[in-house]
């Protein structure tokens, strides 16, 4: 099971299947997910085994959850299945957390149906199209529920793929392609080394929604920095009104600790917007985008979670909510952002580990008596809190 997946896939609860590991191209300045990691072009036979993997975990799950009341597959029917199992379960075997993460996975898909699978790592259309159509063909033969296969897919490996491969991997199975677009931008797209164009970009969003695959296009607010957020915004509004994709997913920058573009913010070689700012930059996205995609910010990077809507006729409501956020006083902002990060980290982490709790506290208190030192309080909070986001 690979790292990360679409936050739409964790609400769906779909099964994790690894068709490739980590990131053939790896060198996004914006990102450190697969850093110092090799890529691997993975055989469909070992695919089918872990697939094969999946059937019988499924089978014994299902079989010790018939034993219990009402069938159920409870924690219980885990822990039962991890004791009896010794010789697969054990220190000596391997990373005992990805492996009970693994087995809960899989409890939550049967769970919801076993409905839904997402294809890992960063690029499933980098492999052959026959062998993702055999690998499709697999899969739903070993699971006949299986109703949606998603995946992550870089343009230039699906502006690569013929309308006749992208019909014949529709036609296999692979109804959703997520892809980052991160920018409209050429010069954005090159400073950060993403190794696409904009043109490559459109190529591949229009294939893919032509071959009747839903598209959902990731774009990134902040990516140009001070210096180029106008051009961002408006050039990406630009792109995604010729690519109109199913979905456009908002996922506001945040500098990773270990990516190459944290450093060059520290050495000044980059210049991070201020989250107001990004703020501003997607009102001007959205006032110029004219297609008619389903927005979200469904991603706690983001400050404004609630600008979601179908344009255009939901165009309207969604800058209303921006506007009414720049209507606040700038107090009355700092307060908002620092409640939001707040809210954001406890419904995943549950907890503030002492020290960041501590700098909660001393952003609250400074916010509440007004003192001089309470926005940079309140922005050293903030930015402790987001770091946990990613």
């Amino acid at each position: 099971m690979g790292p990360i997946r679409p936050p739409s896939e964790g609400r769906d609860y779909s099964l994790l299947l690894r068709t490739t590991r980590n990131c053939a191209w790896n060198r996004c300045e914006f990102c450190p997910t697969y850093r110092g990691q090799k890529f691997g072009y993975r055989k469909v036979a070992g695919i089918k085994r872990d697939i094969d993997v999946a059937k019988t975990l499924y089978d014994e799950i299902k079989k010790v959850a018939a034993r219990g009341p009402g069938g159920r597959i409870t924690q219980d029917v885990l822990r039962a299945i991890w004791e009896a199992n010794p010789r697969i379960y054990r220190e000596a075997a391997g990373n005992l957390a990805l492996k009970w993460q693994n087995l809960v996975n899989l409890a939550n898909w049967i769970n919801s149906g076993a409905v839904t699978v997402f294809l890992q790592d960063a690029d499933a259309f980098i492999m052959l199209t026959p062998h993702l159509v055999e690998t499709l063909a697999y899969l739903k033969e070993t699971f006949p529920t299986v109703a949606r296969v998603t995946a992550y897919g870089r343009s230039k490996s699906v502006a690569r793929k013929s309308p006749e491969e992208l019909a014949e991997i529709r036609q296999a199975g692979l109804v959703r392609l997520h892809v980052g677009l991160e920018s409209g931008c050429d010069e954005v797209l090159a400073r950060m080394k993403k190794g696409v164009t904009a043109r490559e970009q459109v190529d591949a969003g229009r294939k893919a929604v032509a071959a009747g695959i839903s598209l959902s296009e990731y774009l990134m607010p902040g990516l140009g920095g001070r210096q180029l957020s106008d051009r961002h915004a408006r050039e990406s509004a630009a792109i995604l009104n010729e690519i109109n994709p199913d979905f456009i997913r908002l996922r506001s920058l945040v500098l990773r600790r270990h990516s190459p573009l944290a450093a060059q913010s520290r050495n000044g070689q980059f210049t991070e917007l201020g989250e107001d700012e990004i703020v501003e930059e997607i009102g001007l996205l959205i006032e110029n985008l004219h297609c008619r995609s389903y927005l979200t910010s469904d991603q706690m990077a983001n400050l404004l979670y609630e600008v979601e809507g179908r344009l255009p006729e939901d165009k309207e409501a969604m800058l209303r909510t921006i506007g009414d956020y720049r209507r606040k006083s700038p107090e009355e902002r700092l307060a908002f952002r620092l409640g939001r990060r707040v809210q954001s980290f406890l419904a995943v982490y549950g907890i503030l580990e002492p020290e960041l709790q501590q700098k909660v506290e001393e952003a609250r208190e400074a916010l509440r008596l007004g003192r001089p030192d309470a926005e940079m309080k309140t922005e050293a909070a903030v930015s402790a809190l987001k770091e946990g986001f990613v």
